[in-house]
């Protein structure tokens, strides 16, 4: 998508992408490792699994140091490897707080109408998780939320700390949408929006907007940093427009390409690497 006085350029050459249905091969080269809670896990665990989970030694190994006093659980010495803990636990391995080595996954989803953004549905309905099924198995979450009609680029993962500074609008994660409107916008009409309209929860701050290239006056791209609940819709409405189609093409120097819609795949390390450059 193009815009008549702005385009939209590529940070970054094409690279090997990895689509769903699951790649284990793909998965194993394409992800990270970063030290993480507890909770990331996602379960209370035995204490000698904990400390082996923490790369410093071996579950056998981990056996000893517990039976030895190495190991404290919330400043008390422990010594049997099988006592649980819980995600609210704080483990010490010679006085030294330990944390567990979890795989980070990095998915890029171009997001289907007729699904939801969460995790799970209380309704039933199908969600962006029900896309990925059981092939992930640790447990990883979407990044904000695109509503059930809207339409493009998605991305979950297990970082909760990118996810937090993706969600923030203070981080100003660049995002443009192809909008499809039920009538042609008139020109006064684009200059209200980007001098920023009013609307119940504040005003709507958006960093750029225009015309389709090629395209009716129907259709413009809107490029914004905000994260506001159904935000470019509601600006549209406010000005008596009706929302046809609402698609995400860019977020945080990520593109669509090569990617079909309802299909995901693994950021490769450049693209990970990008991705936190820009927040």
């Amino acid at each position: 998508m193009e815009y008549r006085r702005r385009k939209k350029q590529n940070s970054y050459k094409k690279d090997k992408t990895t689509y769903g249905p699951f790649n284990p091969r793909a998965m194993n080269r394409l992800q990270t490792k970063e030290t993480a809670s507890l909770a990331d896990l996602g379960e209370d665990i035995r204490l000698n699994k904990y400390v082996a989970h923490c790369g410093i030694c071996s579950r056998r190994k981990a056996d000893e140091h517990i039976k030895q006093g190495l190991i404290k659980v919330n400043g008390k010495i422990i010594n049997e490897p099988g006592h649980r803990i819980s995600p609210k636990d704080e483990v010490q391995f010679r006085d030294e707080v330990i944390k567990p080595e979890v795989r980070r996954i990095y998915v890029l989803m171009n997001k289907p109408k007729g699904t939801i953004t969460t995790s799970n549905d209380e309704k039933g309905r199908k969600t962006v998780m029900d896309l990925i099924g059981t092939d992930v198995k640790e447990r990883i979450y979407p990044v904000g939320r695109l509503d059930k009609e809207t339409t493009g680029l998605l991305v979950l993962t297990n970082d909760g700390d990118l996810a937090k500074k993706l969600s923030h609008p203070s981080y100003n994660v660049k995002k443009i949408y192809h909008v499809v409107l039920d009538k042609p916008v008139v020109k006064k009409d684009l200059q209200s929006i980007i001098n920023g309209l009013t609307l119940e929860d504040g005003v709507a701050e958006v960093d750029g907007i225009d015309y389709v290239k090629n395209k009716g006056k129907e259709e413009v791209g809107i490029e914004i940093h905000i994260g506001k609940n159904r935000i470019v819709r509601r600006i549209f409405e406010h000005l008596g427009y009706e929302v046809l189609k609402l698609d995400r093409m860019y977020y945080g120097g990520l593109t669509k390409k090569d990617l079909p819609r309802g299909r995901y795949k693994f950021l490769s390390e450049k693209e990970i690497i990008m991705l936190k450059h820009f927040v």
